[in-house]
């Protein structure tokens, strides 16, 4: 079996992984670090129709559902204000 060569640039390991290349052997998970962040709490927002369909025009040209680009988004604040709050 003929050895992957790795990938030159991020951009190529992107190129190569969204043309369905399996991308196992081009990365290192002796690395790699799971994280498990507890017991998983349902929560319900009331938010603008508006609000909703801008959600939805941003994850569309991103490729990913609702829920996961507002965990993001959530993730991203909270390491902000942490840190922020570290700060001062």
């Amino acid at each position: 079996m003929k050895k992957k060569t790795l990938a030159k640039s991020a951009k190529e390991f992107d190129r190569r992984f969204n043309e369905g290349e399996d991308i196992h052997d081009l990365i290192d998970m002796s690395k790699a670090v799971v994280l498990h962040r507890g017991k998983k709490v349902r929560i319900t927002l009331d938010i603008s129709e508006s609000l909703v369909r801008d959600i939805d025009s941003i994850r569309q040209k991103i490729g990913v559902d609702r829920g996961a680009l507002i965990k993001v988004w959530l993730h991203e604040r909270v390491k902000q204000e942490t840190a922020s709050n570290k700060s001062a």
